[in-house]
């Protein structure tokens, strides 16, 4: 495989991503209203609360950081989905097709085209969070809460994984489809075992350091052997022929 061609194809899937202003829209808007939002959520909640705060904030603030790896699970759907039956309907497919180009340099490419805007935005909205977390909760727990170590594999080995997972996921449904918005809809299944993590770690589910590693290494297998489904299943010679 050559990874210099995967990244042409990379960058030309950029390039479109940029004129697509409603996606463009929820790569900002998401990071942001989490970034921004949650913490203005805790503050309203703590002003609101007159009791001991460190007995109960540390959970609500693990499943807020949770929202991060929900985004990059539901952010890069749309990119992938479009990546192949979006550029398909748009005729900019059967160029790319139709190139020396391997099938795991067009995959790969069209991941890397999804995977990095994702990770990017959602690794800055989780700038903001941290910071405004800290102000607004060093004061009734009496220390920083961010960073820590959970957050730390939360962004920097969860988030990756699960991008990574619903990107081949997408990829995977959007050359069997004909159709941008049925290829979302069936993407989206990847949301239900992440808000069922969400919703436990509000009522049980501790999210720390033992749990965010378990979770990753589960979600890690899943996208290794969704990988292997996806180079399997791709046919580009059925994509050309097939889809008018």
């Amino acid at each position: 495989m050559r990874l210099s061609q995967a990244w042409v194809v990379a960058r030309h899937d950029m390039h479109l991503l940029r004129q697509k202003r409603g996606i463009l829209a929820g790569l900002i808007a998401l990071p942001l209203g989490v970034g921004f939002g949650f913490p203005a959520l805790v503050g309203l909640i703590l002003s609101s609360n007159s009791t001991d705060a460190s007995a109960w904030l540390p959970m609500y603030l693990d499943a807020f950081s949770f929202w991060f790896v929900i985004g990059a699970a539901s952010l890069p759907t749309t990119i992938a989905a479009y990546s192949i039956v979006g550029e398909k309907v748009s005729k900019s497919l059967e160029p790319l097709l139709a190139t020396p180009t391997t099938d795991g340099e067009i995959l790969v490419g069209k991941g890397l085209a999804a995977f990095v805007p994702t990770v990017t935005a959602m690794w800055a909205g989780s700038i903001p969070f941290q910071i405004l977390i800290d102000l607004e909760t060093r004061g009734p727990l009496g220390y920083l809460y961010y960073p820590n170590w959970s957050m730390a594999i939360s962004l920097f080995l969860l988030m990756p994984t699960v991008a990574l997972l619903a990107i081949e996921a997408s990829v995977v449904i959007s050359s069997h489809v004909t159709d941008v918005r049925s290829a979302q809809q069936y993407a989206s299944v990847i949301f239900v075992p992440l808000i069922f993590v969400y919703v436990a770690s509000e009522v049980a589910l501790s999210l720390d350091v033992t749990t965010l590693l378990v979770l990753t290494g589960a979600f890690a297998l899943l996208v290794v052997a969704l990988y292997f489904v996806s180079t399997r299943t791709f046919h580009r010679e059925e994509i050309l022929t097939r889809w008018k």
